[in-house]
């Protein structure tokens, strides 16, 4: 299961996560795209983290404290791709909520530009996000304490984290339709850009909303069976 920083990660057990094949379980585009543009951003960071130890004849290159409260000792062992397609299958969260929880994300990067997402803290910030876009988003969602087991973390983790992102994000957590489609738009030309032409799902139910302030990002809702424990 993944490393807790402050100790707060309970070991609930050691189940292997099921396979899925792809008649159980038709991954969104968006989390493939999603996946390496996170993957690239972390491994950009990491870089520039080392580059400014190295340069420095003594101690830790020293970041901003924002994003501390995500933060574990080490990187969990189980990947971008893989945490984003478990958080996908056992929410069941319309996949809106992952462009949502990448707005948060970016959002954050804007506010607070001296603390980057590494991989101490993607994990961290992914599982948060996007259970407070599911919130904002679907009818129907499961709890922080389901979040909480899916993600590998405790529940009073979970709700600290929650309240940690509210207030980094001064509580803006309203995202119109026409930043939702801007960040779709970002995310295809990411992958455009690699030589993959993938097309982000997109489910807008109407163009009548106004855009400064309303959410207007239709969704589904369906039931998913309890989720192992993530096994480090």
């Amino acid at each position: 299961m993944l490393e807790a920083g402050k100790g707060e990660y309970a070991n609930h057990g050691r189940q292997q996560l099921p396979e899925t094949s792809q008649a159980e379980l038709t991954l969104p585009r968006v989390l493939s795209v999603l996946s390496s543009t996170l993957e690239k951003l972390v491994a950009r960071n990491e870089k520039l983290v080392d580059g400014l130890n190295q340069q420095l004849s003594c101690g830790s290159v020293r970041l901003g404290k924002s994003l501390n409260a995500f933060h574990g000792v080490r990187a969990p062992s189980i990947s971008i791709p893989k945490y984003l397609e478990r958080i996908y299958k056992y929410t069941n969260c319309s996949p809106s909520c992952f462009i949502v929880g990448y707005v948060y994300i970016d959002r954050l990067i804007h506010r607070h530009p001296d603390s980057l997402v590494i991989s101490l803290n993607v994990h961290r910030l992914l599982v948060t996000s996007v259970m407070i876009a599911s919130k904002m988003l679907d009818d129907v969602h499961y709890n922080n304490a389901f979040y909480a087991r899916v993600g590998g973390v405790s529940n009073a983790e979970l709700n600290r984290l929650e309240l940690e992102l509210l207030f980094l994000l001064d509580f803006g957590v309203v995202v119109s339709s026409r930043v939702f489609e801007s960040y779709c738009l970002h995310l295809e030309k990411q992958m455009l850009s690699n030589g993959a032409g993938l097309k982000i799902e997109r489910a807008l139910v109407s163009t009548t909303v106004d855009d400064d302030n309303e959410t207007d990002i239709s969704v589904e809702n369906n039931q998913s069976s309890s989720p192992p424990q993530i096994v480090d």
